[in-house]
């Protein structure tokens, strides 16, 4: 078995030391574990970036290395259908994850949505501080100079779609994503993205968030007003607030406007980060519908 190297970030998963390893760990400090194989190519592109990223967030998280022929057990504990497979961590508790080699920017991406790099310990000392986050604008120029160089990298493009939107160029982003070859349409980021421009253009045509809690409040069939309602919650930060309108909608009239309050949850939950709330609302949709 190939070891992992000998840093203090990156370590070597066992079954037997799992539970201190990992899950005590996680509890000051975030652990992003790597299912992974030697004969396994698309873990041979993303272990180095994974690797790279843990010495470059200096503590921010470790990295913990599963090889799955040797922990069989635990990649079936995991449910690692296919490697490789990465989950992150925090408080004891599987907070996000993804499958397959992501390009580094996406895994910077997925990194940063929950943890954040610890400065350097000899900073103090006049040392060159770590490079700033890339903003989206700065992705879009090296994305676009680097499709020049190699056109047919369709992995390329659907990072350009994902930096446009970042960058509040919607309709950029959607050009992009539309252009994208039948085995990329369907890729976790791309249904993502897909989801956010979506609920960002329903949120553009709806009216105010007093118009339409007045609208809910005068009658509370108003199915149309609860769909934006929804939407503008969604939009302005108020997850919760804008799935319990969509969830009203699924309960009273499922089938109002070819099951949009379905359409609606299911966007919703492709595009938020939090786990535990997309869970519990997940739960409660399959409940309406089973």
């Amino acid at each position: 078995m190939s070891e992992a190297p000998a840093t203090t970030h990156v370590f070597e998963v066992r079954q037997d030391s799992f539970e201190a390893d990992v899950l005590q760990a996680s509890l000051t400090t975030p652990i992003v574990v790597d299912f992974w194989a030697t004969w396994c190519g698309p873990c041979k592109s993303l272990g180095p970036i994974l690797e790279k990223l843990a010495a470059e967030f200096n503590g921010g998280f470790r990295l913990g290395k599963v090889d799955v022929d040797q922990e069989q057990q635990l990649a079936a504990v995991f449910g690692v259908k296919s490697i490789p497979t990465v989950i992150l961590i925090k408080d004891g508790q599987i907070v996000d994850g993804f499958a397959g080699a992501l390009p580094e920017g996406q895994v910077r991406e997925f990194l940063t949505r929950h943890v954040q790099p610890l400065p350097a310990a000899d900073a103090a000392a006049g040392t060159t501080p770590e490079t700033e986050p890339e903003t989206p604008e700065q992705a879009i120029n090296r994305l676009q100079q680097a499709i020049a160089e190699t056109p047919a990298d369709a992995e390329l493009k659907l990072e350009l779609a994902v930096a446009l939107q970042q960058a509040g160029r919607d309709d950029a982003a959607a050009a992009e994503l539309a252009g994208l070859p039948v085995n990329l349409a369907t890729d976790e980021r791309a249904v993502r993205l897909r989801s956010k421009l979506e609920l960002a253009q329903a949120a553009q045509g709806a009216p105010d968030l007093a118009v339409l809690q007045a609208r809910v409040a005068a009658n509370a069939d108003d199915w149309d007003a609860r769909d934006q309602l929804g939407v503008r919650l969604l939009a302005e930060g108020d997850a919760e607030a804008g799935l319990e309108q969509f969830l009203a909608i699924l309960q009273h009239a499922p089938e109002w406007n070819d099951g949009q309050a379905k359409k609606r949850l299911l966007a919703a939950f492709a595009t938020l980060e939090d786990a535990g709330l997309v869970g519990r609302y997940r739960r409660r949709m399959a409940s309406m519908l089973f």
